[in-house]
């Protein structure tokens, strides 16, 4: 796809100015590996041949184009070839990496330190460099974000509390591999005795009906999102843009109207979201309801491995990858965010530059990967945790072929390492 010129920036409020916001959308969707890789990659868990992944990934075109940061443009297009590194000037000081976080500092100042320290590669991944010589702790974000390694309590063996059913909204954006164990977990609500609406794209009604889940359709398309995969320039920013407001304007309505085929109404007593729909916390804020976050890939800031979508190297950084790829996807999306929150949640816009640097510390989180592949980092706090695999039963009746059995019954057990839809790295 041919470059473009960065689209205008939106006019905004004066929270969101629009010097600060457009387009650094990084999107990720499909059922991610168990394993969160030293580096990119992932694997299905969900065992679905139909599964995808998708990756959407642009600067702010304060970035791109970049006459206010007073860098020539010929530096600062999205080439395949011309992306290399000045390793001289772009290794990471702990001075910079706080400035990242500090309320004082503008963003049109941050932007200007994320361009210098990082670059967003052809393949969708964010890369950037620690001299050798900083120890891990210098690069720390501040104690309020960073988890101190805790001794897991024994579970309590005496019975759950009892808990009323309640009206359960899943929030789920991605391919089939996203909303496949999400299925699986609506079901198992479904038999304590909770509604479950699966909220999702229009593409996967007909598999949430079929599982016996309601159904309420989201924005976005995707097949547009796994397009972007590799993304080409700039010119995708509109698309992707678009893309993400129809997802974001469309999480209200799926937590409070009533059901479209049925009319039967329903108002949420609890959201279930995947990080990649955007603006699943505010919609909780505006109703007054919990949140839980679960999701495939790692997305919880640790020292153990980076961030899925970055490219690090060395171990000082690896945490400072979570907030770096955070901080970008915020910038992309604080306008629409701010406008929804305006004119549709009626709450007062938020200021702060990284979407997990606020009200989402306090969210629950489970990571849906064995333990036993990928023990939980030991700097995840108590409302962490490493849940396993959820499966659906799809294959109850299949019948191998008697090739595939005598093979497998030739010898010891194989052992299978799947990647599902994973392109290319």
């Amino acid at each position: 796809m041919a470059a473009a010129a960065p689209p205008t920036p939106p006019k905004a409020d004066k929270v969101a100015s629009s010097s600060e916001v457009n387009s650094a959308t990084i999107g990720t969707s499909g059922n991610g590996a168990a394993a969160p890789p030293p580096s990119n990659s992932r694997s299905d868990s969900s065992g679905s041949a139909d599964a995808s992944i998708s990756r959407v990934n642009t600067m702010p075109p304060e970035i791109l184009n970049s006459e206010r940061l007073e860098r020539p443009s010929s530096e600062v297009k999205l080439k395949r070839s011309k992306t290399e590194w000045q390793r001289h000037n772009n290794n990471i000081l702990a001075e910079e990496a706080a400035q990242i976080f500090d309320d004082k500092i503008s963003v049109q100042q941050k932007l200007k330190l994320l361009k210098r320290i990082a670059t967003v590669k052809d393949d969708g991944t964010v890369e950037f460099e620690v001299r050798g010589d900083v120890e891990p702790q210098t690069l720390g974000v501040g104690s309020e974000n960073v988890c101190n390694e805790v001794d897991e309590e024994p579970l309590d063996a005496t019975d759950p509390q009892y808990i009323p059913p309640l009206q359960i909204v899943m929030l789920i954006v991605g391919t089939r591999g996203d909303v496949q164990p999400f299925v699986a977990i609506g079901k198992k609500l479904q038999d304590y005795g909770h509604r479950v609406r699966l909220a999702t794209h229009s593409n996967f009604k007909e598999f949430v009906l079929t599982a016996g889940l309601e159904f309420y359709p989201l924005g976005g398309d995707p097949k547009v999102l796994a397009e972007w995969f590799l993304p080409s320039g700039p010119s995708e920013i509109p698309v992707q843009r678009s893309q993400m407001k129809e997802i974001i304007y469309s999480l209200l309505p799926a937590c409070k109207e009533p059901d479209l085929d049925s009319g039967i109404p329903l108002k949420a007593d609890a959201i279930i979201a995947n990080p990649p729909a955007y603006g699943h916390a505010h919609v909780a804020e505006a109703l007054n309801i919990p949140i839980h976050i679960f999701f495939t890939m790692p997305w919880t800031s640790t020292s153990e491995f980076p961030h899925p979508l970055s490219r690090v190297k060395q171990p000082a950084g690896y945490r400072l990858s979570y907030q770096i790829v955070d901080s970008l996807i915020w910038l992309g999306i604080r306008d629409m965010i701010n406008d929804v929150r305006k004119k549709k949640l009626k709450l007062r816009p938020v200021t702060y530059l990284s979407g997990s640097q606020a009200s989402e510390l306090d969210i629950p989180h489970g990571y849906i990967w064995s333990p036993h592949l990928v023990p939980k980092p030991k700097d995840w706090g108590p409302k962490v945790d490493v849940v396993g695999f959820c499966f659906l039963d799809l294959a109850t009746n299949y019948e191998p072929p008697e090739s595939l059995v005598n093979w497998l019954q030739a010898g010891p057990k194989p052992i299978y390492v799947g990647f599902g839809s994973l392109v290319s790295f």
